[in-house]
């Protein structure tokens, strides 16, 4: 690992600008009525501001403004609400059940209304415990709207100064992420692999770029008249995604029969040498990505132009020394292999050359068309009634997780209630933490918070113990603050760690005399929050992912099979519309993210609710072999299909388009009937022998007239029939997987 470039990576990311923000957001209002002497009497402010900060999530500035907005009114109302029944424990417990389920509810409409359901039921519970009662209610209300709005002004201020720079953070991440994907590639290449290893990294990645897309999407394209029409540099970064999208779907298009590759070739140095490239292809990337993060130009030392010359040189000195009439079809994968790889090396060099927001490519370079700016938008959740209203169902994850949420609650209310707890709300902040709609979230993030809960108190306890000066332990309480929100979203131990330790030692600098109280009450109260968590989890509505990940593969062989279908109409003759190919790319992309991440939360579910695991893994890693061919199949259609256009692909077609109706006919219940393709039945693959044929006479009769040759239709043929027969042969494993999982219900 590359310690300094990590560093850097940490350093530059959204989540470190985002926990120093938040961090500013809290402690200068404190320090400031600390100063005059009013933080006891006001700590509504500095509260009301972080409470505020988690609801500004990435995203357009007028969704993270509005999102502000509304979360400042609800903990405002929820202030005022709880401030005058705090002491009716039967109304408390009436509020615990209407907000617990419409707050939990609110998940429906996504993550940003998501967050501030969850914050508006935060303050709720901490305006229940009765250490924090006060005579008056309105000011106290009025109090934490301040401290709202205080950061609210605080982070659109920021954004406004730099309003790029949340958009640089995120392209970033997403190119190094690529570069990981590239990387994970390259592996394949390697003699000494771990085939399942290999492919559930891809998805867990595959799952990551998903996400930071959807929220690229979201940033670039909701604001589109000011990125097209205001700044070079805001140009640049929108044709920086566009290409980057590009870039994945052909990264996509470098599978192989790697199984036949190293049987051909491990014998020879050609597989390692392309691995080395493939990697310094990844580093590059990553290198890019990481400058891009950061807002510096990229330096291009021109080291990829020298290995892939180096590639180059030992293909060709392979093929003179061992082709013949027996190794031309191998020699044709290679060949076809340096031509991906050379095409990869120049979408990375423009990227290089984008970071360096040269005001002359947003003019030399045209921008997309607006068709294609409208098919990249993001729809985004509309806010209708009907929506919530057909959620309220136990058919519905989201209302399941509802009444979990607010029978966990209940129960700690309960339990806070009938014993001695010093901060009993703490019981009900670690239940709606845990808490979530998935149980192997739910169960990582129940250790993680137990885990970093024992951390934190520990390393807290022992920098109070040792450490006498206020001012250094100031310090350190700004740095575990920092911590804690900068690691929330990327390792929630580290995030639950640096909590703990920040809250135990303001607990110091406002109560040094109740430390030790402060440490037992937060370890125990962690402890039976996490314990209801886990019992209503677990033995409450659970959902487990075996029984909704059905609609997911579902939906993966449709979106699948309308990609395939607007890939393989070129090679028909048929006129294709690029929104439409576009279009189906991306809802194949994000059917396989989706079955992708269903199926990484069931690997973490109990053994005994993991009916038929082999099948669904089976079917996921084939899916991910079925959409790469697709895409190279499509990159063979941008290229060459008006060339070799043949009614001989269409039987072939059909079989596949047959393959994709049967497994959607198993999902629905429904019988099917196999056809095989027969020999006589694939014009294609005949017209591929003879070609085949043809080549080996003109190697056996020797250099003859290169203008007469058929080695480049025959190349060409052969890369475009290798896809379809992957494809077919996919699809037609798919059908079988479908039916072991059928029986094995």
């Amino acid at each position: 690992m590359d310690y300094t470039r990590e560093f850097r990576k940490f350093i530059s990311s959204q989540y470190l600008y985002a926990g120093v923000r938040i961090t500013a957001g809290a402690i200068i209002p404190a320090l400031i009525l600390n100063h005059f002497g009013l933080l006891s009497s006001m700590m509504a402010i500095p509260l009301g501001a972080l409470v505020v900060s988690t609801t500004d999530t990435p995203g357009p500035p007028q969704h993270r403004r509005n999102g502000m907005l509304v979360s400042i009114l609800l903990n405002f109302a929820m202030v005022v609400i709880v401030g005058f029944s705090r002491e009716i424990p039967w109304l408390i417990g009436l509020e615990i059940v209407a907000f617990g389920l419409f707050f939990s509810l609110a998940g429906v409409y996504g993550n940003r209304v998501n967050a501030i359901g969850i914050i508006a039921l935060f303050v709720f519970i901490f305006n229940i415990d009765s250490h924090l009662a006060s005579l008056n209610i309105w000011r106290d209300a009025a109090w934490f709207t301040v401290g709202g709005a205080w950061y609210a002004i605080l982070s659109l201020t920021l954004y406004s100064l730099r309003p790029f720079k949340p958009i640089q953070q995120l392209l970033g991440e997403n190119l190094m992420e690529i570069a990981d994907y590239l990387r994970v590639k390259a592996a394949f290449y390697d003699k000494e692999r771990d085939n399942d290893h290999l492919y559930r990294e891809l998805m867990r990645l595959q799952v990551s770029m998903h996400q930071h897309q959807d929220e690229l999407r979201e940033m670039l394209f909701r604001a589109r008249r000011v990125i097209t029409e205001s700044t070079s540099k805001g140009r640049i970064l929108m044709m920086m995604f566009l290409d980057s999208m590009d870039l994945f779907e052909r990264i996509m298009t470098t599978q192989q029969d790697y199984e036949s590759l190293h049987k051909e070739f491990d014998d020879t140095q050609i597989l390692p040498i392309y691995h080395r490239l493939i990697m310094q292809s990844s580093d590059e990337l990553q290198r890019i990505g990481l400058a891009v993060q950061e807002g510096l130009p990229y330096k291009d030392d021109n080291s990829l132009d020298a290995a892939y010359k180096e590639a180059s040189e030992a293909f060709f000195a392979l093929r003179d020394q061992q082709l013949g009439p027996h190794t031309i079809e191998g020699f044709i994968k290679l060949r076809h292999i340096l031509y991906s790889i050379e095409d990869l090396i120049e979408r990375i060099g423009v990227l290089a050359h984008y970071s360096t927001y040269d005001r002359s490519i947003s003019k030399n370079k045209a921008l997309p068309d607006p068709e294609r700016l409208e098919e990249q938008d993001s729809a985004g959740q509309e806010f209708n009634v009907r929506l919530l209203l057909d959620n309220l169902s136990l058919k519905s994850s989201h209302f399941r997780h509802a009444i979990r949420v607010t029978l966990a609650m209940m129960i700690g209310y309960i339990i806070s209630l009938l014993y001695p707890l010093g901060h009993g709300y703490w019981i009900l902040l670690t239940i709606v933490t845990i808490l979530k709609p998935a149980y192997s979230i739910t169960k990582q993030r129940n250790f993680q918070r137990l885990a970093g809960t024992l951390i934190g108190a520990a390393v807290s306890f022992a920098l109070l113990y040792f450490i006498k000066d206020n001012t250094v332990l100031f310090i350190l309480m700004l740095v575990a603050m920092i911590m804690a929100y900068s690691y929330l979203k990327l390792n929630y131990l580290i995030g639950s760690v640096g909590i703990t330790a920040y809250v135990v030692m303001s607990f110091h600098f406002m109560n040094p005399d109740g430390l030790a109280i402060v440490l037992q009450d937060r370890i125990v109260d962690t402890g039976i929050g996490s314990l209801i968590a886990w019992l209503v989890s677990s033995f409450v509505l659970p959902l487990w992912e075996h029984e909704q990940i059905e609609p997911f593969i579902q939906q993966f062989v449709k979106a699948n099979r309308q990609y395939f279908t607007e890939v393989a109409a070129s090679f028909v003759g048929q006129a294709t519309e690029i929104k439409n190919y576009r279009t189906a790319r991306k809802d194949a992309f994000v059917a396989l993210a989706n079955m992708s991440d269903h199926f990484q939360r069931m690997l973490s579910e109990p053994k005994n609710k993991q009916p038929g695991l082999p099948h669904y893994h089976q079917f996921v890693a084939t899916s991910h072999l079925l959409t790469s061919h697709i895409a190279s199949l499509s990159y063979y259609a941008h290229r060459s299909a008006s060339q070799y256009a043949s009614a001989d692909f269409q039987p072939l077609i059909k079989q596949v388009d047959d393959q994709f109706q049967q497994s959607l006919n198993l999902l629905d219940n429904q019988a099917i009937t196999k056809t095989e393709l027969k020999s006589g039945d694939y014009p294609i693959r005949a017209r591929l022998q003879q070609l085949l044929e043809q080549r080996r006479q003109e190697m056996n009769a020797g250099p003859g007239n290169p203008e007469k040759s058929v080695r480049k239709t025959l190349s060409d043929l052969k890369a475009i029939t290798d896809q379809f027969q992957l494809i077919y042969s996919i699809t037609g494993e798919q059908v079988k997987i479908i039916e072991k999982l059928h029986k094995a219900e």
